[in-house]
C-alpha cells in the first residue's frame, strides 16, 4: 500500500484523536505526575527513612536521605508519570506508545545514540571542561569513589526513565496535541518549550538566572530538532546525555538534584550556562544532521494503515 512517510507529529491524527480525548489524556497524565507520583516518592521515603523520612520529604529535605537516597526519592515519581502517558496513549487514543517517538515500525536506537553523542561530547568539553578552565576554584573532586560507583548504575537507569518520560510528554504528547490546533512548526516548538520551562522554573538553576539556557538550549532546541527530524529519537538521546553528564560528572552543589558526581561545583554561573547553551546549539545541529546520517533500517508506517474511528 502506498502512502507518504509520516512524521510523529502526524500520528496525532491516528487512532482516536478528538479534542476531548487529548484533554482527558492530559488530565490522566497530570494526575499521575502531580498526585500519584508524590505517593511513590513518599513510599520510597518511608522505605529509606521510616516516619522520619516521610517528615523529611514533607519539608523537601532530600539531603536527609543522603546523596544517593535523595536522588532516588526525587526521581521515584517518574515511572508513575510514564505510566500515565502510556495509559493515555494506549487506552484513550488507542494507538501504540511508539508513535510518541516515531511514525515508523521500529524505534531507531542508532538515532537515539546519535543524539546522545551529539549532546554528551560537546557538553562535557565546553560546558564541563570549559567551566573548569574559567572557574577552577569552584570545582572539587569527589574522593568517595565507592559511593560514586554505587551511584553510576542507579543514575543510568533512573535518568533514562526520567529523561525519556519528559521527552514523551513535552516533545511527544504536547506537540501532538498542539498540532491539532495549529500545525505550524514555530507554534509547536514555542508551545513545547514554554510548557517544558514552566515546571522547571522553580529549580535552583532557573532561579539563579539560568532559565534562558533552559528555555532555548533545552526546551526549544529539542522541540525544533524533533520537528525537523520527524521523530523524538534525537531529543531522547540528547536529553539523557545532558542529564547524565550533569548527574555523574559535573554537579552543582546547590542543585535540586544534588548527586555524588565526580566533580562538585560550588558556584552556579548562570551567564556561562546560558552562553554555553547558545554556542552548543549549532554544534549539536551540525553533528546530528551533517556528521550523522539517518539510518534507513526502519520501514515507514503509512497513515492509511492507521485509520480508526475518532
Amino acid at each position: 500500500m502506498e502512502g507518504k512517510d509520516a512524521t510523529y507529529v502526524e500520528a496525532a491524527r491516528w487512532g482516536k484523536h478528538r479534542w476531548w480525548r487529548y484533554l482527558l489524556g492530559l488530565m490522566i497524565i497530570l494526575f499521575a505526575w502531580m498526585v500519584v507520583a508524590n505517593f511513590a516518592s513518599a513510599i520510597v521515603a518511608l522505605a529509606l527513612g521510616g516516619k522520619e523520612g516521610v517528615a523529611a520529604l514533607s519539608r523537601l529535605d532530600y539531603a536527609a536521605f543522603g546523596s544517593v537516597g535523595g536522588f532516588v526519592v526525587v526521581m521515584a515519581g517518574f515511572p508513575v508519570f510514564l505510566a500515565g502517558i502510556l495509559i493515555a496513549v494506549s487506552l484513550i487514543h488507542q494507538r501504540h506508545p511508539r508513535t510518541l517517538v516515531t511514525a515508523r515500525e521500529k524505534i531507531s536506537w542508532t538515532r537515539i545514540g546519535h543524539g546522545f553523542v551529539a549532546g554528551f561530547v560537546p557538553w562535557v568539553l565546553l560546558g564541563g571542561l570549559g567551566q573548569y578552565l574559567l572557574y577552577p576554584d569552584s570545582f572539587s573532586f569527589n574522593s568517595d569513589l565507592t559511593t560514586f560507583a554505587l551511584f553510576v548504575p542507579i543514575a543510568l537507569v533512573i535518568t533514562a526513565i526520567q529523561t525519556t518520560t519528559e521527552e514523551l510528554f513535552f516533545r511527544g504528547y504536547i506537540v501532538q496535541g498542539a498540532s491539532l490546533i495549529w500545525s505550524k512548526r514555530v507554534f509547536l516548538a514555542i508551545v513545547s518549550a514554554v510548557i517544558f520551562t514552566l515546571p522547571h522554573a522553580t529549580n535552583p538553576e532557573a532561579q539563579e538566572g539560568g532559565w534562558i539556557g533552559m528555555f532555548v538550549g533545552t526546551g526549544l532546541l529539542y522541540a525544533v530538532v524533533s520537528l525537523i527530524d520527524g521523530t523524538t529519537e534525537l531529543a531522547i538521546g540528547a536529553h539523557f546525555a545532558n542529564n547524565l553528564a550533569y548527574f555523574l560528572l559535573f554537579n552543582w552543589s546547590g542543585s535540586f538534584f544534588t548527586t555524588p558526581a565526580l566533580f562538585s561545583i560550588s558556584e552556579y554561573h548562570a551567564r556561562f550556562y546560558d552562553i554555553t547553551s547558545l554556542v552548543l546549539i549549532p554544534v549539536f545541529l551540525v553533528i546530528v544532521f551533517r556528521v550523522f546520517k539517518r539510518d534507513k533500517a526502519s520501514k515507514p508506517v503509512f497513515q492509511s494503515h492507521w485509520k480508526n474511528p475518532q
